[in-house]
């Protein structure tokens, strides 16, 4: 009788380990909404994408697309450098494809069609753990200071394509007292502070505030969603635009909020044409007539080129 007690608590307990495995098993859908694509942005997209997921061994990732017009090759790090698709340590051309993590380390995936991996479609991740674990019961929160972020980091702002933008923004936390960036060249973007319905239609004749002199600073001033495009024709179309949502106070923010009434904007340092930005709404904006760095602007020039060609 003492050996089937013994018999049985061996095997329930092996029987909770395995649905304890089975239940921590994650399948992460590369670029979520947007899939596996050639993403008009390089392959910052699916860096910011990664950056986002903790990996584990057991996990899946699937990769959503067309098949027939993209496919995806697991390769080496030298290959996923280099772009080479020659010897591919597995290729799939049927989507949706799945791959298991099965060891802890780096994996590297590339598109081989055309020059689909040159043009950034192209995935690294870092398995870490063996096991993904029932996060443990989160504490108060630590209070954070203000934030400066620099809307498309290294990229930023023009006309890259929806994907880069919303891919930017993805797993970051915006809160009040965070003051968003945008470089860009002067007199070939500006920056429109715009309602959903307007961020929705890319309309262009209904603006809250309008920026022409780059670098913009605008302070969130209060919570909720907030939305970004350009007033240049066709640029909202082609991806010009950001949607954020605030969700609470930094510390160190005063209080109450500015009013509106109380933004300022410093005068430029060149003569402002008859479309300089007046500021309205909830936000406290700062431009500047220049932005510099070499870098910037070849960054700018190689990235259009990607795009276009």
């Amino acid at each position: 009788m003492g050996s089937e007690l013994k018999y049985f608590a061996v095997l329930a307990i092996t029987v909770a380990a395995l649905l304890q495995s089975t239940a921590a098993v994650e399948k992460h859908v590369v670029g979520d909404k947007f899939g596996w694509i050639v993403p008009p942005g390089g392959h910052y997209a699916y860096e910011v994408w990664a950056s986002g997921h903790k990996f584990s061994v057991g996990d899946i990732l699937e990769f959503n697309f067309t098949t027939g017009e993209q496919d995806v090759a697991k390769v080496t790090k030298e290959a996923f450098d280099s772009c080479n698709s020659t010897n591919p340590i597995e290729l799939k051309t049927t989507g949706p494809a799945n791959f298991t993590l099965d060891t802890i380390g780096e994996y590297y995936f590339i598109g081989t069609m055309d020059k689909h991996c040159e043009l950034g479609q192209k995935l690294a991740i870092n398995v870490t753990s063996t096991t993904s674990a029932p996060a443990p019961a989160p504490g108060p929160a630590t209070p954070r200071g203000p934030v400066t972020y620099i809307v498309g980091e290294q990229l930023g702002w023009f006309v890259p394509g929806e994907f880069s933008y919303s891919a930017w923004a993805y797993g970051k936390t915006f809160m009040v007292g965070d003051t968003l960036v945008f470089n860009f060249l002067n007199e070939t973007q500006d920056v429109a502070i715009v309602t959903k319905a307007v961020f929705d239609n890319c309309t262009t004749n209904s603006t809250l505030a309008v920026y022409k002199y780059s670098p913009v600073h605008i302070i969130l001033n209060t919570t909720g969603e907030h939305y970004f495009t350009s007033t240049y024709d066709s640029h909202c179309e082609y991806g010009q635009k950001l949607a954020i949502n605030v969700t609470g106070k930094s510390a160190g923010t005063p209080s109450p909020c500015p009013s509106p009434s109380s933004s300022t904007t410093p005068a430029p340092s060149k003569a402002p044409s008859a479309h300089s930005p007046v500021a309205s709404g909830p936000y406290t904006s700062a431009a500047s007539s220049t932005i510099t760095g070499s870098g910037y602007y070849l960054t700018i020039l190689l990235v259009g080129l990607a795009f276009f060609h």
